[in-house]
């Protein structure tokens, strides 16, 4: 194996952990949960099982199933163009945490599309105080996926903030 392919294993690895995980989340939901069933475990955070036919926040759910394809499309670009910016930059640790995570998320929910069709998403925190934005005050509901490309992108943020700063 090349030299600069065998640093971009421990990544890789990240990577499939996160595909993994958030995909032992999703078959305990299915396993566990009818559609729309919710189960309080705190003041502000339910388990429920919930089906996402768009992106985020729902974005484009009742667009009558041209999406599911169009989003599973971008999921597969971005993972191709992850991985090819991975082989570019293996040593650069902060930027490939941050890709691995973004790339272990889009895979995860990639596959969602291709197997169900929608995402599958079951992470419910609401608070009174986003009611105005959000109906109960329940922020759109997520899966571990979500989770792993939000810190990623936050991640690509202070990586991006600290490279400047060195100037």
């Amino acid at each position: 194996m090349p030299r600069h392919a065998s640093r971009i294993v421990p990544w890789l690895a990240l990577a499939l952990a996160i595909v993994g995980l958030d995909h032992l989340t999703k078959w305990l939901i299915l396993s566990n949960f009818q559609l729309g069933d919710s189960v309080e475990v705190t003041a502000f955070f339910n388990v429920v099982r919930v089906h996402n036919s768009g992106a985020a926040f729902s974005f484009l759910a009742g667009a009558g199933g041209w999406q599911r394809w169009f989003f599973t499309a971008i999921g597969v670009a971005a993972a191709v163009f992850i991985v090819w910016m991975l082989r570019s930059h293996p040593g650069q640790k902060l930027f490939a945490l941050a890709l691995s995570l973004i790339l272990g998320g889009a895979i995860g929910n990639v596959i969602d599309r291709l197997v169900h069709g929608h995402v599958v998403d079951w992470l419910d925190f609401h608070w009174a105080f986003l009611a105005g934005l959000f109906p109960g005050g329940h922020f759109p509901a997520f899966n571990l996926a979500d989770c792993a490309i939000s810190l990623g992108a936050v991640l690509l943020v202070i990586d991006e903030i600290r490279r400047m700063r060195r100037g």
